[in-house]
Parts: structure tokens; sequence; C-alpha cells
């Protein structure tokens, strides 16, 4: 395994800055911030996990990782099912052990889980994930409802409808259907043709990725200032499309995992 600094090394021949970003992030942070963010981009992130409390309880969980050698770390105090990983592990051994084969976790970086901690589904409640897979969000939603309530996760790539199909099915989640449609084409059916109306909806919109520079390396080659734009309008129409599928008093998160004005304060603001 490489060590952090020969990590960064290895990245950086890799994975060159593109002078366009460069020059984007600097006129957004300034030279110095800037630069600091390209220095933590190069590093890796912390192993974190979210404990499917539908098959487990997060004390018997530790346990087992404590059968591994593994030191788990609880940082919030408020979500314990939020656990990191202290040990040095070997690329891609959380994903092969039988805790994890059973859906007894998830592995999900802490960012994440925010949508869905702010957003708070409850069992009983009706929640739209209309961006859903590959499920690390709904599987969440799940296991916070208790499986109560009913999920529609709707996903437009069939490819990505099988990965998300197979999270369910491991997490153990009863209480969600899945749907295969345009985001915008699937509101304004239910819109127009129905009376489904949701108490929560989250639009966790497809993106630029800007965020996900540590967790995949590769986005730093991907990156092109017109794709933004093209995105933002897909956004935008996935926004408006989904608002009018909430109930009166209901909540609705818009996430994104990209830094981007564009993307995020400007559909905000629209």
């Amino acid at each position: 395994m490489l060590k952090q600094k020969d990590y960064s090394t290895y990245l950086k021949k890799k994975f060159s800055l593109k002078e366009g970003f460069v020059k984007r992030m600097e006129a957004l942070l300034g030279k110095e911030e800037a630069n600091r963010f390209f220095e933590i981009s190069y590093t890796q992130t912390p192993s974190s996990i979210r404990c499917n409390t539908l098959k487990i309880s997060v004390e018997d969980l530790r346990k087992r990782f404590l059968g591994y050698g593994w030191k788990s770390e609880q940082s919030f105090e408020k979500f314990p099912k939020i656990m990191i990983i202290r040990s040095k592990l070997e690329p891609g051994e959380l994903g092969k052990t039988k805790e994890h084969l059973l859906g007894y976790y998830y592995v999900q970086e802490i960012s994440s889980m925010l949508p869905m901690l702010i957003l708070k589904p409850k069992p009983g409640e009706v929640i739209l994930d209309l961006c859903a897979s590959p499920g690390s969000k709904t599987t969440q939603a799940a296991a916070m409802m208790e499986n109560k309530g009913t999920i529609i996760a709707n996903e437009v790539s069939m490819g990505r409808i099988g990965i998300l199909n197979s999270n369910l099915e491991r997490m153990g989640v009863m209480n969600t259907i899945v749907t295969r449609k345009e985001g915008v084409a699937l509101c304004n059916a239910l819109f127009k043709k129905s009376d489904v109306r949701f108490d929560k909806i989250l639009v966790d919109a497809p993106c630029s990725g800007e965020g996900t520079l540590r967790k995949s390396p590769k986005t730093f080659l991907m990156w092109k200032e017109n794709m933004i734009k093209k995105i933002a309008n897909t956004q935008k129409r996935l926004v408006d499309s989904a608002m009018k599928l909430l109930r009166v008093g209901g909540e609705m998160i818009y996430s994104t995992c990209t830094l981007a004005p564009e993307e995020d304060e400007m559909i905000v603001d629209y």
C-alpha cells in the first residue's frame, strides 16, 4: 500500500490539472485556497461506512470489526451509525467481508450521507428518490424509515437499475418501488395522471462531480466547463418537475457532489 505522500505524487503524475479548472477555482476561492483545495484533492478519503440497522445493531457490527482487528470510530454523537475505519486496509478490503455481502453495512462517504440526515425520512412517509442509483441514499432512507412507508426510487439507466436493485436486495430493503424513467418525464406523468404526492423528495442530481476528486481522480481528466452549463439546465428541469409533487408542508432536498455554483447556489436561487 502506498503511503499518503507517495499516493499523492502518483495521482499528480497520472491525473494532471487542466488549466481551465485551475483558473476557475482560483477565481472562486483565491489562489491560496485553490492551492489548498487541489492539495487535498490528491489525498485519500477516510474509509467510512454506514451501519445497516435493518439487519444488525451498531454494537454488534463494531464487535465484528474488532474480530478483524479493525479500529472503528464513531465521530458523530448524534449519528452513531456512521463509522470510520481507522485501520489501514488494502484496496477493496471493506467490500470483501461477509458482513458487507450480507448487507450489514454500506460503504459510503460521509458527505453522501448528509442529504438523508437533513431530510429525515420517517416511518410511514411517502418518499421520492428521483435519481436513485446506486442506492446509497435509498437504502439509508429505508433504514431510517424502518422499512415502513413507501419509497419510489427512480433511475433512467437500465445498467444502473441493476446496481440499484442489487443494493436494495443486499441491504434488506422492503418498502421501495423501483421505476425506470427520465426524471422529468416521471414527475410530469405522476403530476398529470395520478394523485400521488410526496412527504419528502430527494433530487440528488447528476452533476459535473467536482466534489468527487479524492474518490475518483479520473474526474480531473473528465472536467469540462461547457459540461457544467449543459448539466445545470438538466438540473433546473428536474427541480422544477419534482417540486410540483410535494405535498403541502413537504420537504425537498436538492443535492449534488460538485462545487460549481452554476449547479448549486444558482439552481437554488432559480
